[in-house]
């Protein structure tokens, strides 16, 4: 086998066209019916900017790209494919104008053969051998697929993952799974082994039936064989048993030492030979039912989190570099469990979870809507199968999960309980009978929560329904309440750096009843329904610390709790939040869409990871403020055993922490502050490691009224941008730190602000957070306002008279902008760079 990731070379067109002919019409005939072509590199989505656009909706309807490729395959009478690991929402692949194959479903992969089509196409003359291929994907509206579009993120539309070309014999590999049976482990008798076993299944589109010679190969981390065997046979249709190797004392695979052995499988025949290299990992398992979970045994509370195929300034486009920064951050920051919301997820995602320890629920995308008809219930058994068997070889994988929310009505005028259920029942089986080694999992659908194996209700005390206080005591009622409770989904929308001096004290106006904590349609509304904190809180970092801080120190004493997972781990797009801080953002993250650290993130450490840690609270905080000799909070969240805190070079004395004593586990300290500006530093150990951490910030005493005045500064970076910031002051001109107004920023001239970022600094409207809002501006970057000749060709002829000598209008004229600031009830302010 011979493969190769297609990431340059590729144009792309948004928009509809009449079919695969337009897409190469140009190539033979010039004529003003031609479309304009961008080049573009793979993994690529047409919606990685209009997703945050806060004027409108984002695009959904066919994206196309286009390529010519080198093909050589060197097998004699080999296959050519082309292997897609994600596009979205639905797929044409063409060949020239002739169409090779299609998929359904935006989030598993698939695989095209072009063998033929190719061969023919080398002969059209003006492609001198290569071979154009065009792919349509459609992320259009559709009520009969999943996932539903009520759900709250977005359906992109691209080749979002990527794409491979490949070579294989006639006859090849196509899978190989490796079980590895632990009963006996599991029940302890004394053998100190387990049994794996090895299958496959072939590619043979043309029923070749020469002879096959098999080779197997069992090894350890280091490379080291273990086990070898060969076996000759001819081909066969499905999955066949290879090989049956019994492991002695195997090495097993845990969050702490994922350890993982290789399976190298080799055939080879007369048409060539290809070899697939697995890896898998030894462990077991257990929800004990109405108990905690045991991996390999021990008890282990799940510390978990989620996450979105979302980045800013790519959407789910990310190359492999940016999973691996995400799942690392994720690792460092603790946690030993991820749920993959809420559709299966590139296989890079599930190689790394092996790596670093991370144990996995990964789910369909039956999320909200209802259950529509054939169709639509065909596409969730073949994205089942396809999760399973694609996924089958990763030890980090425990539960598959059927659906979410799937209590949601809207997507149909019908809504009936009992065929859910039916329908459910079919997943849960489907899954056991394709993989019997793990368990089944749904969230939030409480007349499903019998069916399923593991099963998580909504509980979001202290944002759409109670307070955090309430945490406990609706977690154990609803553990009282099924077999095996998981907690899935907690936390608040905090926008990044907004904080604030005290949080929010609504709390006597929310009703509290019977421990139920559970999100109803329409919390997630800013307007209507109950007091709840989602409409009436301050959307703080700070809130969202203590709102951590409440439920990691719960957590730490609940022994009997299998584990919960906050949401979200970064924040996301969406299409149902246009009246967030930031219009169309998911903002419960714990760093933001391009991966910088909210405060949050360090309350997690302190908690969980296992590296000496420690962080003062508020580094995003410029500016504090209060009355003279007010005695304020300072907070440091560390996981080390005691922390000396220093304000302007004077010690505050050291602490013990504790995580029962809240908030910050013990470590916060309550001094008067200096007018002006102020340093803090703390000094902690743990293990005989000392680490420091220092911030600076002013303490303003002036007193405000309400804003009236945006001022504007612009900073010069050294990447060539600039920075543009927005302060809110009254009509004194005394800063106003608690100003939560939106600005709008705009530009004219020749710069461009780098917005569509869904980032506290990428995004032209957004709250005031601490009274500041800011965007960075690329002054070069202004489109010019010539059109381009390669982009577009008119009736007449190309636009060449609309352009100067360069392609370019006004070029060398020194480069201007003015940057606004809009505020209603302000005046506009303006900042020319």
């Amino acid at each position: 086998m011979i493969k190769q990731r297609l990431v340059e070379g590729w144009e792309h067109y948004r928009g509809s066209l009449g079919g695969p002919w337009e897409v190469w019409r140009a190539d033979k005939l010039q004529n003003h019916y031609n479309v304009p072509w961008h080049k573009v590199e793979l993994p690529h989505t047409y919606n990685a900017l209009d997703v945050m656009d806060p004027d409108g909706k984002y695009y959904q309807g066919q994206g196309w790209y286009r390529t010519k490729l080198a093909v050589n395959n060197p097998y004699p009478n080999g296959r050519t494919l082309l292997h897609f690991e994600g596009a979205g929402q639905r797929t044409v692949v063409y060949v020239y104008t002739s169409k090779v194959g299609s998929h359904l479903g935006g989030y598993d992969e698939f695989t095209v053969d072009i063998t033929e089509a190719a061969a023919e196409a080398t002969s059209i003359e003006r492609y001198q051998g290569l071979v154009p291929v065009a792919v349509a994907c459609d992320n259009s509206r559709e009520l009969e697929t999943i996932p539903s579009d009520a759900s709250d993120f977005n359906l992109y539309g691209g080749i979002y993952r990527y794409l491979n070309l490949v070579y294989v014999p006639a006859v090849s590999l196509a899978r190989v799974h490796v079980e590895a049976d632990t009963s006996r482990l599991v029940a302890g008798d004394g053998k100190q082994s387990c049994t794996v076993k090895v299958r496959a299944k072939l590619y043979n589109p043309n029923a070749q039936r020469e002879s096959l010679k098999l080779t197997i190969r069992l090894t350890d981390r280091a490379g080291d064989v273990l086990a070898e065997s060969s076996v000759s046979c001819l081909p066969w249709e499905g999955e066949k048993e290879l090989a049956v190797y019994e492991l002695a004392d195997p090495h097993l695979w845990s969050t702490d030492d994922p350890y993982l052995y290789g399976c190298t499988v080799r055939a080879e025949s007369v048409h060539g030979e290809t070899e697939l290299a697995e890896r898998f990992g030894v462990r077991y398992f257990e929800f004990v039912e109405h108990g905690p979970f045991k991996l390999n045994g021990e008890r282990l509370l799940l510390r978990g989190t989620h996450r979105h195929e979302d980045h800013a300034g790519v959407g789910p486009a990310m190359t492999e570099e940016m999973i691996r920064c995400e799942m690392q951050l994720i690792k460092e920051m603790g946690a030993n469990f991820i749920r993959l919301g809420h559709y299966q997820q590139s296989r890079i995602v599930l190689e790394l979870c092996d790596e670093l320890g991370i144990l996995v629920w990964e789910e369909i995308p039956w999320c909200r809507g209802g259950l529509g008809g054939d169709s639509y219930r065909q596409q969730c058994r073949d994205m089942l199968t396809a999760m399973i068997e694609q996924h089958y070889n990763h030890p980090s994988v425990i539960l598959w999960g059927l659906g979410n929310e799937n209590d949601w009505e809207c997507d149909f005028d019908y809504f009936d309980q009992e065929d859910i259920r039916r329908f459910m029942k079919e997943l849960h089986d489907l899954s056991h009978q394709l993989d019997p080694s793990r368990l089944t999992s749904i969230r939030r659908c409480e007349f499903c929560k019998d069916i399923v194996d593991v099963y998580s209700p909504s509980i979001w005390a202290g944002w759409y329904r109670g307070i955090y206080t309430d945490y406990e005591a609706s977690c154990r009622s609803a553990f009282d309440n099924v077999r095996s409770f998981f907690h899935m989904e907690w936390g608040a929308d905090n926008l990044p750096t907004r904080h604030v001096e005290k949080t929010y004290t609504g709390f006597e106006f929310i009703p509290r009843g019977n421990g139920t904590t559970d999100e109803r349609d329409g919390d997630y509304l800013l307007t209507g329904g109950e007091p709840r904190v989602s409409r009436d809180g301050d959307w703080s970092e700070t809130y969202f610390c203590e709102m951590i801080d409440w439920y990691l120190k719960s957590q730490e004493h609940m022994d009997w709790l299998t584990g919960a997972a906050q949401w979200s781990f970064k924040d996301f797009a969406t299409p149902v939040r246009p009246d967030s801080p930031i219009p169309y953002l998911n903002m419960k993250g714990i760093v933001e869409r391009d991966f910088t650290k909210k405060e949050a993130y360090y309350v997690f450490q302190s908690y969980w990871a296992t590296e000496p840690m420690a962080h003062i609270y508020g580094h995003s905080m410029p500016v504090r403020w209060g009355a003279p000799d007010e005695r304020k909070t300072i907070k440091v969240y560390s996981n080390c055993v005691e922390a000396e805190l220093f304000l302007n070079g004077q010690s505050l004395g050291v602490r013990k922490r504790d995580s029962q004593n809240f908030p910050a586990a013990g470590l916060r300290w309550e001094t008067a502050l200096e007018s002006g500006m102020n340093h803090v530093k703390v000094v902690a150990v743990k293990d005989g490691v000392t680490v420091e951490d220092e911030l600076t910030f002013e303490y303003q005493t002036a007193v405000w009224g309400a804003p009236t005045e945006l001022r504007l500064t612009a900073e010069p970076q050294e990447d060539g941008r600039v920075y543009v910031e927005a302060r809110a002051y009254d009509a004194h001109g005394v800063f106003c730190p608690d100003a939560a107004n939106f600005v709008r920023f705009g530009l004219a001239g020749d710069g461009r602000l780098l917005d569509g970022l869904g980032t506290i600094r990428g995004s032209r409207l957004v709250q005031l957070a601490t009274g500041l809002a800011g965007i960075y501006v690329d002054p070069q970057g202004g489109l010019p306002a010539g059109i381009s000749v390669t982009d577009f060709v008119t009736a007449g002829g190309p636009a060449a008279s609309l352009t100067g000598d360069s392609g370019k209008s006004g070029a060398g004229h020194p480069r201007v902008s003015v940057v606004s600031a809009a505020c209603e009830g302000m005046a506009t302010a303006f900042i020319t760079i």
